[in-house]
């Protein structure tokens, strides 16, 4: 029997509930599907124990609820979880859970959308039909682990960023961390604190800030609207008398700002929480590209091997989106993410909006969600 509604929402992390809370501010019938069996599964499921926001708490909270002013600054996951927790329960967003998406295609005729979704634990389809579809899949879905000679060969344990909690069974351990992103250098510093042999694979250059840098380039970008290229500069040139030349390290700044690098490809700055120390007096080992593995031993591109008993992959996600979504040429690209510039990025043809796929991050989601549920109200 199909079902129903006004708005079909694909997704319950930050953007998914962020939206289904707006919409129910609206008054506007709509269904969130969420193939995990827990709203924000990265957060709930899939994070690690030390994790923080990665931004300033007044850019990262959900639409009409600001975080309480006990909340430090930068918030560590047990308060974000309270937070979430209190989110869904105020605005009474209500997920259909272990639901996978696996067609949403738009009927002409009908002017509606036509979703066909697998029901993870009867192992059934089931169909939904809407009149508008927001995705809100979120740019960290599936795991990303890249192809890698050898790797099969491995005698160690394999495992991604979205498996590991904490450092503790890892003391004493050879840990190679592959990803120097935030997660990856926070991770990398956490098994380093729990007595890990810790090495980390710096492939291209990028960009280190410190908390203070980064909540500075928040507030000069979006409270007194200085020009992105002027806040970039400031923020290189600060970062450069705090940090010093770090090529002797293995760490090279990129050519283009923190904002440029994150706008144009979504590679955000490192907030480093005390891992570029731990790699200048020697505590974590940096090291080049792999070239392959062979059992228990690395070999990189310098020639140089080493032996690890962890290989850990911090190499972030991919979307599949573009593989279940129909009838779409202009809003998403091929990867999964807005076509069009912010802030034009959220509306396509035919009731199709997407939220939280700009990369601004949960400041850039939370506007997305209000847009959203505003535009329909509209329509409506």
């Amino acid at each position: 029997m199909k079902k129903e509604t006004v708005v079909i929402v694909a997704g319950a992390g930050p953007s998914g509930i962020s939206t289904s809370a707006c919409l129910n501010l609206q008054s506007i019938p709509h269904i969130v599907l969420e193939r995990e069996d827990i709203y924000c599964p990265l957060w709930t499921k899939k994070s690690y124990d030390c994790v923080h926001l990665h931004v300033a708490k007044k850019f990262c909270n959900l639409p009409h609820l600001p975080f309480p002013d006990s909340y430090p600054t930068y918030i560590p996951r047990n308060l974000f979880l309270q937070y979430l927790n209190h989110y869904v329960t105020q605005f009474k967003v209500n997920p259909v859970y272990n639901r996978s998406i696996e067609s949403a295609a738009y009927d002409k005729a009908a002017g509606k959308w036509l979703i066909q979704v697998r029901n993870i634990k009867m192992d059934e389809v089931e169909e939904y039909s809407s009149r508008f579809l927001v995705v809100a899949t979120g740019e960290n879905t599936d795991p990303f682990i890249p192809e890698m000679e050898g790797i099969e060969s491995f005698k160690g344990e394999v495992l991604h960023s979205t498996e590991y909690k904490t450092g503790a069974p890892f003391g004493n351990k050879s840990v190679l961390v592959v990803g120097c992103g935030n997660s990856g250098m926070e991770i990398a510093y956490d098994l380093s604190n729990f007595g890990a042999k810790t090495s980390v694979i710096v492939r291209s250059p990028f960009h280190v800030i410190t908390k203070w840098i980064g909540y500075l380039g928040c507030t000069l970008l979006v409270k007194y609207h200085l020009p992105f290229v002027m806040v970039d500069k400031i923020m290189v040139l600060l970062s450069k008398l705090w940090y010093g030349d770090m090529r002797k390290y293995g760490i090279r700044r990129p050519q283009e700002g923190p904002l440029a690098m994150s706008y144009k490809y979504g590679k955000y700055p490192i907030l480093d929480v005390g891992t570029i120390r731990k790699i200048k007096s020697g505590q974590i080992q940096v090291l080049p590209r792999i070239s392959s593995i062979k059992g228990d031993e690395v070999i990189f591109t310098d020639g140089k091997s080493y032996q690890f008993d962890v290989i850990l992959f911090a190499t972030g996600f991919y979307r599949i989106t573009k593989k279940w979504l129909k009838d779409d040429d202009e809003l998403l690209n091929e990867d999964g993410i807005s076509k069009q510039s912010y802030p034009n990025h959220w509306k396509g043809k035919n009731g199709l909006y997407c939220v939280g796929l700009a990369r601004k991050g949960l400041f850039g989601a939370a506007i997305d969600a209000q847009n959203i549920a505003n535009d329909i109200k509209k329509v409506l």
